[in-house]
């Protein structure tokens, strides 16, 4: 997993090559995860989850709140409630 601050998103890299990504726009204090997209190949292997955990312990690290304009990072966080905390809900800003 690598944070690609230049395009705004983690990068899933598998065999040197970029598979999957969660695009995001960094705030103070907030980071907003607007969409995840994983390599069709890999698709129902838990990828994307990877991608959502991984953002998540980040902002967790770095004391930001989370956005989850995406989907798929919203339901990641529905069924992991550890994460709920760290979302501060939808957002205009973005």
């Amino acid at each position: 997993m690598v944070d690609a601050p230049d395009r705004e998103r983690y990068e899933l890299v598998l065999g040197g090559e970029v598979r999957g990504y969660l695009s995001y726009r960094r705030h103070p204090g907030i980071i907003i995860l607007i969409h995840t997209e994983v390599d069709p190949a890999l698709q129902g292997q838990g990828q994307g989850s990877v991608l959502a955990q991984h953002a998540l312990d980040e902002a967790r690290q770095r004391g930001e709140r989370v956005v989850p304009r995406c989907p798929f990072v919203r339901r990641f966080i529905d069924e992991h409630p550890e994460y709920a905390s760290l979302a501060a809900g939808t957002s205009s800003a973005g």
